[in-house]
This record gives C-alpha cells, structure tokens and sequence, in this order.
C-alpha cells in the first residue's frame, strides 16, 4: 500500500512539471512574446502524444505491435511531454520502467532548455545576424 501511495505522489508530482512549464511560458511571454502558434504546437503534439500513449496502452493490453519508446520519447522531445505526464498517469502507461522514466525525464529537460534558449532575444539577434 505504501509503494502505491509513493507512486501516486510521483505522479502527482509530474503535473507539477507541467504548472512550472506554464509558468516558464507565461512569465517569459510577459517579457520576449512569442507567436500563438507556439503554445498551440505545444497543445497539438501534447494531444497526438495522448493519444500515441493510448494507442500503446491499448496494443500492450491486448498483444498487439507496440509502439516504439524511441516513438514515445520523440513526440514528448517535440513539445508533446505534458500530454506524456497525463497519458502516463491517467493511463498508467510507461510509469513502471526505471530506464524509460529517466530516459523521458531527459527529453523533458532538454525540450524546456530548448524553448527556453529559443524564446529570448539574444536568438532573435543570432538569428537576424545570420539572415543579414
């Protein structure tokens, strides 16, 4: 029982993830705005990262060909993580293996750290001395 009780507090915790990424994107949108399109890319591969975990879920259940973790872990890298921590908590899919977990946690990091470099000014400036 207790190592239910952890497991959901972990998972919990994983929506924290997605609240301190809102957070990220609201303060940084006070500051360095960026076009609509890019919380709707983040909408929209959250989604299809739902439903890709759903469709695993449902082909693990029933012995079907499975999807590919390097699948998995490539829409969650894109943009599609917060759609990954709801599938994997409300599916309770891909939370029980250790290497997956980190390997996700990772692609999660790094897509943060992208967003992150990409939505300030100083990329703007590279980015138009490298057109110019």
């Amino acid at each position: 029982m207790a190592i239910t009780r952890s497991r959901r507090a972990a998972g919990r915790g994983s929506y924290l993830a997605i609240a301190a990424f809102a957070v990220v994107y609201l303060v940084g949108a006070v500051y360095w705005p960026r076009p609509l399109w890019v919380a709707g890319a983040y909408l929209v591969t959250s989604m299809i990262c739902f439903a890709v975990y759903a469709i695993d879920k449902r082909r693990a259940r029933f012995g079907g060909w499975r999807v590919s973790e390097r699948t998995l872990l490539f829409w969650g890298f894109i943009g599609g993580w917060p759609g990954a921590i709801v599938a994997q908590q409300v599916l309770r899919h891909k939370t029980q293996k250790k290497s997956f977990r980190e390997a996700f946690w990772v692609t999660v990091f790094f897509n943060v750290v992208l967003f992150v470099v990409v939505s300030t000014p100083t990329f703007d400036r590279l980015v138009a001395q490298a057109i110019n």
